[in-house]
């Protein structure tokens, strides 16, 4: 896995990943002191969070054309470099309005980046390990959720707010710089890649299928539904819940960037082990089919994710709450890498980062939705509650869904 330049693609992923949540994570950790900063209602604050996710969205898929066009090694490093400056563009705002149009932009920046790490992966590894490469390189999100919040926390009662955007903008053009001077688009072939590619290529593709094809297909649309509900609760969790601690358990900006670290670092487990849980089912059920192993993972670990989320808001005290946050996190990301395993099975490797953008694409309408919706909620019913109900119920009907109609795709000939 880590030999013939592999390992340095999986280590520039996982910092990518990183600086992504890092990036991303930190709006919300300094929301009380921009809320206060630039007068700033719930709902409003809402509004900005889900700004984020609209460019995010439309570039999830775009951003997966361009992997599958131009390359995954140039897409990524042209989105680190935008979200970087735009990151720290946020320091110009002066209102709401001007804080919706730089989060439009950065989250366009942001958008390619899941689908490219899909397709690198695709370009490096054969299929037994994609999955297990997938939840590895996708781990440094979580871990840059974690470090967001004492950082960011630090610099922003430090120094104020607005350094603290200036200081990670930085990390990511450093990044930019030395990913496009030692990394390359695919390995040089070796027989075992030529083996491998051969067999998986006989396995999943008889020809070129059309890209528009798998956009019909009941397995894409029902496992971006299964996506939604993850990013719903991820979402929820990213934009809200520091606010949550600060509104209602009535924690210090100190406290809570503090206690924020515990349910990413639960998440950093489950995203790192998620794959390789699920390439060990698909090695230990290989006769029962691919898919069945990742559906046992995916439908298993979104349940109880959903339970947990759900009930974190019925309980009373700060220490449940932040346990099954946690507990839900950890759960929510062991499916984490089974999305692109199953489109990485499903799909024939010149459609992976158009489909794989498409069906995050899909999912991540989820990330425009939800932070406006609970940010409505919180201001009319004063509570949360409802909101972690919501997002506990998404989940499980999605997890449903997914026994359902995730088949296998007959691809035409």
């Amino acid at each position: 896995m880590f030999s013939n330049g592999r390992g340095m693609v999986i280590v520039f992923l996982f910092l990518a990943g990183v600086i992504n949540y890092l990036d991303r994570s930190a709006l919300s950790i300094a929301a009380p002191f921009i809320q206060d900063d630039l007068s700033l209602t719930a709902t409003q604050m809402g509004i900005i969070f889900s700004s984020f996710s609209v460019g995010y969205a439309v570039f999830n898929f775009l951003g997966g054309m361009a992997s599958d066009k131009w390359g995954a090694k140039l897409t990524l490093f042209v989105a680190m470099i935008v979200w970087s400056l735009f990151s720290g563009a946020l320091v110009l705002a002066v209102g709401f309005a001007s804080m919706i149009v730089i989060r439009i932009l950065f989250g366009m920046g942001e958008g390619p980046l899941s689908a490219t790490i899909n397709k690198m992966v695709n370009n490096w590894f054969p299929a037994n390990q994609r999955a297990s490469v997938v939840g590895l390189t996708n781990s440094g999100t979580p871990l840059g959720g974690a470090i967001a919040g004492p950082i960011v926390g630090f610099i922003a009662i430090s120094y104020g707010w607005r350094v603290s955007f200036i200081a990670i903008m930085i990390i990511g053009l450093i990044w930019a710089i030395c990913w496009w001077k030692f990394v390359k688009e695919k390995p040089q072939e070796s027989k075992e890649q030529k083996h491998t590619g051969k067999s998986y290529v006989a396995a999943t593709s008889e020809g070129k299928v059309k890209f528009t094809f798998y956009l019909k297909q009941k397995t894409v649309l029902f496992t971006a539904l299964a996506f939604f509900s993850y990013n719903y609760i991820l979402f929820f969790f990213l934009t809200w819940f520091p606010s949550y601690l600060v509104d209602a358990r009535g924690l210090s900006v100190e406290n809570m960037s503090i206690i924020t670290v515990i349910p990413w670092i639960f998440g950093f487990i489950g995203l790192a082990l998620g794959g390789f849980v699920s390439d060990f089912f698909f090695k230990k059920f290989a006769q029962k089919g691919v898919l069945f192993s990742r559906k046992l993972v995916l439908v298993t670990c979104l349940f109880l994710s959903a339970v947990c989320i759900g009930f974190a808001g019925l309980v009373s005290t700060t220490v449940s709450a932040v346990t099954l946050v946690a507990l839900s996190v950890f759960f929510l990301y062991l499916t984490g890498a089974i999305y692109w395993a199953i489109v990485n099975d499903v799909v024939d490797p010149g459609n992976v980062g158009s489909v794989g953008g498409f069906m995050h694409f899909l999912a991540n309408t989820a990330g425009i939705i939800g932070p406006t919706l609970t940010g409505y909620i919180v201001d009319t019913s004063g509570t949360y509650t409802v909101a972690f109900l919501l997002a506990g119920g998404l989940a499980i009907v999605a997890s449903l869904a997914v026994i359902r109609f995730v088949r296998p795709i007959v691809k035409p000939v």
